[in-house]
């Protein structure tokens, strides 16, 4: 491992506590600090490879008896991790950015929507900056079209004016339920504070966060959305 003693640590200690990556204390911070995942919700991962926020979104679902359920989707086959998990975990093999919302909607519980949608979504990394920064921009924006559907495009009438297409009809609805939560890994970039205006008049809350688990040398940052009102 590279990257100074922080990294090595959160390294070890997924190890240690059974996570299948050191993401894991991302979103455990997340949580921890949020308190997103309530016992019983409904929880959507997106770009859930290797499974470790499958393993904390399932955790802290509490107990079986709870009930809830956590659907992870990413372009890679994941297989469900053995440890954090149970039953209530399932992914699904597809790319996120071909899936309709009528086909995302079929896979929450009762096909009513997610209480939590979660973007850990990447993308391959060139090592070009700006390049890498507006790839990873479309995948935010992607996670909230999913989200709030048609109500993306009421909230920033000149959203498509900067360039950036939206496959919002103006009948759609997204897959987020109404008081819902929506967090969005972004690299950070001149892009990010336009997704952060688009989701502020959507959402009661919404802030930026930085978890302790990212390596210094990454632009990582997170969107955190509290309670999607109702549209």
């Amino acid at each position: 491992m590279s990257g100074g003693g922080a990294p090595d640590f959160f390294y070890r200690e997924a190890q240690r506590l059974g996570y299948v990556a050191r993401s894991a204390f991302k979103l455990l911070q997340i949580q921890n600090q949020y308190k997103l995942i309530k016992p019983g919700c409904s929880v959507l991962d997106l770009g859930c490879a290797p499974g470790a926020w499958l393993q904390v979104a399932c955790q802290s679902l509490g107990p079986l008896k709870n009930g809830g359920a956590v659907v992870g989707i990413d372009v890679k086959k994941v297989k469900v991790p053995s440890l954090h998990c149970d039953a209530r975990v399932q992914t699904i093999s597809a790319d996120v950015m071909k899936l309709s919302k009528p086909q995302v909607m079929e896979l929450s519980p009762k096909k009513k929507g997610f209480s939590v949608i979660l973007s850990d979504m990447c993308p391959s990394v060139s090592g070009i900056s700006t390049q890498d920064a507006a790839l990873s921009f479309e995948l935010g924006v992607r996670a909230l079209d999913l989200a709030v559907g048609r109500a993306m495009n009421v909230s920033n009438d000149n959203f498509q004016n900067e360039g950036v297409s939206c496959t919002c009809s103006p009948y759609d609805k997204g897959v987020l339920l109404s008081r819902g939560h929506l967090v969005i890994k972004l690299l950070e970039s001149e892009d990010t504070k336009e997704l952060s205006q688009i989701c502020k008049p959507l959402f009661k809350k919404s802030t930026w966060l930085r978890p302790k688990a990212t390596r210094s040398s990454s632009r990582e940052i997170y969107l955190i959305c509290q309670d999607l009102k109702s549209q």
